[in-house]
């Protein structure tokens, strides 16, 4: 965790370079700097609070799950590939009693394309516009799709509280609001890259149906 109050708000900047970092040769993805990415991207949802608590500790989860993996044996989850290959050729994805990154990693990715989704919008309000319908919207576009109806329900219902974009934004970037507003179009532009490339990872593999 981070300690100085300079280090505890919200930088799209750590987004954006971790990511672009994750952009490996060979069409890959490097697992590191992709959970570093997503680390940030999980500060944003702390600092939101209550509101994202329906999908904030469930990344964390996710990414801790992974982190341990990687820890654990670095040279099989190098990357998305490796580790994809190393549970396939290993059969660890029929194991019930295992938790594999392949799964964890696709929760991770459909959250992703839920949060770029919702950044895009937010970049084009005005101060004063609510965030609430753009968040729902980009919500109902993408995770909604993967969860049940309880959930679905609870977060449409959570995203009624959530204040316009200054004050989202400065709740989150605290004193660095333009800085991050100036980087969002640069950031937006690696993350799809980077997801478009997970997809792609996993329509080769054939896995986006994993359960």
């Amino acid at each position: 965790m981070a300690e100085g109050p300079e280090l505890s708000f919200f930088d799209l900047r750590i987004v954006h370079d971790y990511f672009d970092q994750a952009l490996a040769e060979n069409d890959d993805i490097v697992l590191k700097a992709y959970l570093d990415a997503y680390n940030e991207l999980h500060k944003f949802f702390q600092l939101m609070g209550s509101v994202f608590s329906f999908v904030s500790s469930d990344l964390k989860q996710k990414i801790d799950v992974l982190t341990n993996l990687l820890n654990k044996d670095h040279q099989q989850y190098t990357t998305v590939k490796s580790m994809i290959e190393y549970e396939k050729e290993n059969k660890l994805l029929e194991k019930s009693d295992y938790v594999n990154g392949a799964r964890t990693l696709l929760r991770l990715h459909r959250g992703l394309d839920f949060i770029r989704e919702f950044l895009r919008q937010l970049g084009d309000l005005s101060d004063g516009d609510k965030t609430s319908s753009c968040c729902q919207d980009a919500y109902n576009k993408t995770l909604a799709k993967h969860h049940p109806w309880v959930i679905r329900k609870a977060a449409i219902v959570a995203m009624y509280a959530m204040p316009n974009r200054e004050a989202l934004l400065k709740k989150v970037c605290g004193e660095n609001v333009q800085r991050n507003i100036d980087v969002l179009p640069k950031m937006l532009e690696v993350t799809a890259d980077v997801f478009n490339r997970t997809d792609s990872i996993y329509e080769i593999y054939q896995m986006h149906a994993l359960p």
